[in-house]
């Protein structure tokens, strides 16, 4: 039986650091598919280095939540942005707009109607949506993702996983089989099992070897690890106090011994375009 293993790097466009980072680690190593940040402040340079690998998959990191500003101004998008015009700058900010019923849906399909757009305009195939801080996960935010996935014709989204115990563990698990369901539902594919959310920032070469392990050890047949690679020497990072080690997360991923461990785990690299 062939298992399938999707390595996706994040946050492409963030910085030109971490963009040159992500295409390291998949020229070098074992990253073959990333998610296009188009609000990154990067974005604008660094978008047309994909069309220049033809063996990375791409997809879109739909963004409502961030640091940094929307691509539609405040008259077009009111109920995404506080009071200073800004985005919430974490996922608890936005689902407490979202609990209150002051997001509009169609403020968010707005939004990443443009971000989709943009990233279009590579003209390279569209793999999968995902979305920052894993905000398809919320049901109002889903809703939107899958449809968008039907109209602009990408065949996967992203489902996280959580194995953990704790309240935020059992959340995501609980909304993660209903977003499974659902992009089911609607014919959209999604790997069977991922890792993620317990190892961002600190996938470096200690971890690494234990959470391909840990995927190997299950019987599913394709599943995604998410990434977060980048340079060490990168100013433009220090406005993300996220505790991610970018740097960390390189080396673990761009080694022949990254190539080798999962060879050895029986696992073949793959792109979300890979998923029966």
């Amino acid at each position: 039986m062939t298992r399938l293993l999707i390595v996706n790097a994040d946050d492409f466009g963030l910085t030109e650091g971490i963009s040159r980072g992500i295409l390291a680690a998949h020229r070098t190593g074992i990253v073959t598919s990333t998610s296009a940040l188009a609000i990154g402040p990067a974005y604008p340079k660094v978008a047309s280095w994909l069309a220049d690998e033809p063996a990375l998959g791409v997809g879109v990191h739909l963004a409502a939540v961030g640091e940094d500003p929307p691509l539609l101004s405040a008259a077009e998008i009111p109920t995404l942005l506080g009071r200073r015009g800004r985005l919430s700058p974490g996922y608890k900010g936005f689902i407490a707009r979202a609990t209150a019923g002051r997001v509009d849906p169609e403020d968010l399909r707005r939004e990443f109607t443009a971000q989709l757009e943009l990233v279009q305009e590579l003209g390279v195939p569209l793999t999968h949506l995902d979305a920052h801080q894993h905000l398809q996960l919320r049901p109002l935010v889903c809703g939107v993702v899958l449809e968008l996935a039907g109209r602009f014709g990408i065949p996967a989204v992203r489902v996280p996983r959580f194995r953990s115990v704790t309240p935020a563990g059992i959340g995501v698990t609980v909304l993660g089989r209903r977003l499974a369901r659902r992009a089911a539902g609607v014919g959209l594919r999604f790997p069977e099992d991922a890792v993620g959310i317990e190892c961002a920032g600190a996938l470096d070469c200690d971890r690494l070897p234990k959470v391909i392990a840990r995927l190997a050890a299950g019987t599913r047949r394709s599943v995604e690890l998410t990434a977060h690679p980048g340079e060490g020497d990168d100013a433009d990072r220090d406005r993300y106090e996220w505790g991610y080690r970018w740097e960390d997360e390189l080396l673990a991923l761009s080694t022949p011994e990254a190539r080798a461990l999962v060879a050895r785990h029986g696992f073949t690299l793959a792109t979300y375009a890979d998923l029966p």
